[in-house]
């Protein structure tokens, strides 16, 4: 068989943007501090032990504050909640003003959730392992809190947002 070469990072991203992806924000709180990301690579790796894949950019201002608190939840958005996702994915945007943009509660151990969530799942980050520009996080699901209304998730697919 041939030796080929990686896909350009072009044309993989162009290929990623047909994957759909459900919209989430990632909070952390702890002694470095509260932060939050818009995250789109999230996703369930095992049942038992829970255990969550996220992957984050080593750039992004939440990667060193999210290693160092080791804890973690993941807010899993509904349609209704576009303009909170742009906020909290622009990186111009200060942490008081993500934070100030939605309804906020701490949870059972101690992360930020979003009251309207369709989910939120709070974890104790198990492992990490560096890979190209990212961190992948695995993360163990400590506590799920469902929304008492759920309603449709919001999916980023083609670049831009949709309703599933």
């Amino acid at each position: 068989m041939p030796q080929r070469q990686p896909l350009e990072s072009k044309v993989f991203r162009d290929a990623m943007s047909l994957l759909a992806s459900a919209v989430s924000i990632v909070t952390t709180d702890g002694k470095d501090g509260r932060h939050g990301f818009t995250a789109s690579a999230v996703c369930s790796v095992s049942d038992n032990p829970a255990t969550l894949l996220i992957c984050v950019n080593r750039s992004a201002s939440t990667h060193a504050h999210l290693l160092t608190n080791g804890l973690l939840a993941v807010n899993v958005l509904g349609h209704q909640h576009q303009s909170i996702s742009n906020c909290f994915g622009d990186r111009r945007v200060k942490m008081t003003e993500r934070f100030a943009a939605g309804e906020w509660r701490r949870g059972e151990i101690g992360m930020p959730l979003l009251t309207d969530a369709l989910v939120s799942l709070e974890c104790r980050i198990s492992q990490q392992q560096d890979i190209g520009t990212h961190t992948v996080i695995f993360a163990q699901a400590l506590c799920a809190e469902f929304s008492l209304a759920p309603g449709e998730g919001l999916v980023w697919f083609n670049r831009s947002y949709r309703n599933t």
